[in-house]
C-alpha cells in the first residue's frame, strides 16, 4: 500500500484468526501499530469488508466501535472511517533479555546457599500467616512495616544481636533502608557520609541516590580507620560485625573510638550488620548500636541468610530520627511470613544448620586451597585471597572454564594490591574441588602463582 495518509486501506490483508469481533479489532489494531495502515488511511465500508471477510457486519461495527473508543480510529457521520492516531515510528514491543546462564561453579560473594532455602518451611510460614491474618492485613501496607513483624524483629534483635529498640521499621532490603535514612540525613544538612575502602559497593550506590557524597576512608586489620575521618564529615556507614571485603572485625578500640567521633561531631553511624549471623571461631560480637542507641541506625536482612528474593530488611533508628526517616512498605504477605517463622523457632532452627553447613563448606575450601593463604576464614561466607598476578586476568581466564570470581577491585574505588573474594555461600559443596582446581589453573596461567 502507498505511504500517502489519503490512501485507502482497503487492500490491506488481514490476519484475523476467528469471526469476531474481538479477533478483528485485534488484527486492525495490530495493522495500525505495526505501520501497515498509517494515519489518515481510509478502511472499507463496514458492509464491503463484511463481505470480504464473510462474516456478518455487526462484527465490523463492532470492531470499529471498539478502535474508535480506543483513539485509534475516527468515524465522522458522511464521512469514511480513518486511522486517527498512532506513532508515526513504528514501535515494536522489545521482550526481556533471557536470564543469564549461571555458572558451572559460582565463588562470588553476597548470596547465601540458595539451594537450602527452607521451600517447605517458608510456604507452611505462608500457608499459616494467611490463614490467621484477618482481612483488613491484605489492603494497602503499613508504612513503616506491619506491627506484628516489627515486634517480633524488635525482640529478637535483642536476644540475638544486643540491639536495644523498642520499634524496628521494615523495608525491602539494606540498601533500601540506607536509602531512606539518606534522605533524611540529606534534608538535615548531612550531605557526606564516610565508606569503608574497600567496601560494598551497592550500599555507596544506595548512598548516592540519596544524594549524599560518599568519602572513602581506609579499612585496615582493626577495621575502620576512624581517625581518617575527614573534618566535616558528620554520617559513616560500617560493617563492625565482618567487614565486607576484608572479613575484619571492628576493635573494640575502633568501636569506643568511633562511638566518641560521633558525639564530638555530632554524627551519625550506620551500622550494617553484614555476617552477623555466621561466626565460627566464637559467639558473634554485639551490635554497635546497642552501646549508643541515639547515635546509631541499625540495618539488617534475610538477603543473606535465606534469600535476596524474600525482599525483607530492617532498620533501627535512634527515636530523635524517627518522625523524620521516610518509611517503606514490602509485601504484607512476605512480612508476614517471616514473622510467623520466626516465633515458630524455624528461622533459628534453619541459621544453627546453615552455621554447620557453611562452616563444614568453608573448612572443605580451606583444604582444597591449601597451600594457598587466605584470610577472613573466622566469620561469614567469603575469603580473601591474595595475588601476585593480575586479577582481572585470573578472573578472565576462570570465567572460560565456567567459575565465577570477583577481583577485590570490584569494591574499591581505585585499585590497589591484587586479590580476589571468594564467595562460599551458593557454591554447591560437590562443586568445591573442581571449583578450587580451576581456580588453581586460571592464577597459573596469569602469572607466577599466589
Amino acid at each position: 500500500m502507498s505511504r500517502s495518509q489519503t490512501n485507502l486501506g482497503w487492500d490491506v490483508l488481514l490476519d484475523v484468526s476467528g469471526p469476531g469481533a474481538d479477533q478483528l479489532a485485534r488484527a486492525l489494531r495490530g495493522a495500525i501499530r505495526d505501520g501497515v495502515l498509517r494515519k489518515g488511511a481510509t478502511l472499507p465500508p463496514s458492509r464491503r469488508l463484511a463481505g470480504d471477510l464473510q462474516c456478518s457486519r455487526w462484527v465490523v461495527t463492532q470492531a470499529y466501535a471498539q478502535l474508535v473508543a480506543e483513539g485509534y480510529l475516527e468515524a465522522r457521520a458522511g464521512s469514511a472511517t480513518r486511522v486517527h492516531c498512532w506513532a508515526d515510528e513504528v514501535w515494536r514491543p522489545v521482550p526481556p533479555k533471557p536470564a543469564p546462564v549461571p555458572p558451572r561453579h559460582d565463588l562470588a560473594p553476597g548470596l547465601p546457599d540458595l539451594r537450602a532455602f527452607p521451600r517447605k518451611r517458608w510456604a507452611d510460614a505462608v500457608r499459616d500467616a494467611l490463614s490467621a491474618a484477618p482481612h483488613t492485613d491484605l489492603g494497602l501496607p503499613t508504612a513503616g512495616g506491619h506491627p506484628r513483624l516489627r515486634t517480633v524483629l524488635a525482640e529478637f534483635l535483642h536476644r540475638t544481636r544486643g540491639a536495644v529498640t523498642n520499634d524496628v521499621l521494615v523495608s525491602s532490603g539494606v540498601c533500601h533502608g540506607v536509602t531512606l535514612v539518606g534522605r533524611a540525613l540529606h534534608a538535615e544538612g548531612i550531605t557526606r557520609i564516610a565508606v569503608e575502602e574497600p567496601g560494598w559497593t551497592k550500599v555507596w550506590r544506595a548512598a548516592e541516590e540519596a544524594g549524599l557524597e560518599i568519602v572513602p576512608v581506609p579499612v585496615d586489620p582493626g577495621g575502620l580507620r576512624v581517625s581518617d575521618i575527614p573534618a566535616g564529615v558528620r554520617a559513616v556507614v560500617v560493617t563492625p560485625a565482618h567487614q565486607f571485603p576484608s572479613g575484619v572485625v571492628l576493635s573494640p578500640e575502633r568501636r569506643a573510638a568511633l562511638l566518641s567521633w560521633a558525639r564530638d561531631v555530632d554524627g551519625v553511624i550506620l551500622e550494617d550488620d553484614y555476617d552477623a549471623d555466621f561466626r565460627y571461631d566464637r559467639k558473634p560480637v554485639g551490635t554497635v548500636q546497642g552501646m549508643d542507641p541515639r547515635r546509631v541506625f541499625l540495618f539488617g536482612s534475610v538477603s543473606k541468610t535465606l534469600s535476596p528474593a524474600l525482599g525483607i530488611g530492617w532498620y533501627v533508628v535512634p527515636p530523635q530520627w524517627t518522625e523524620r526517616v521516610p518509611k517503606a512498605a514490602p509485601s504484607v504477605v512476605n512480612q508476614l511470613a517471616l514473622a510467623t517463622f520466626i516465633e515458630q523457632g524455624s528461622y533459628h532452627r534453619y541459621l544453627r544448620a546453615a552455621r554447620l553447613r557453611y562452616r563444614a563448606r568453608r573448612d572443605a575450601l580451606l583444604e582444597s586451597l591449601d597451600p594457598l593463604t587466605v584470610s577472613g576464614a573466622a566469620a561469614g561466607l567469603h575469603l580473601v585471597l591474595p595475588l601476585d598476578t593480575d586479577a582481572s586476568e585470573v578472573v578472565d581466564h576462570a570465567a572460560a572454564q565456567g567459575l565465577k570470581l570477583v577481583s577485590m577491585d570490584a569494591y574499591r574505588t581505585r585499585p590497589g594490591d591484587p586479590a580476589l573474594v571468594l564467595g562460599y555461600g551458593n557454591l554447591a559443596d560437590s562443586s568445591v574441588t573442581d571449583a578450587v582446581a580451576v581456580l588453581k589453573d586460571s592464577i597459573g596461567r596469569s602469572g607466577s602463582g599466589s
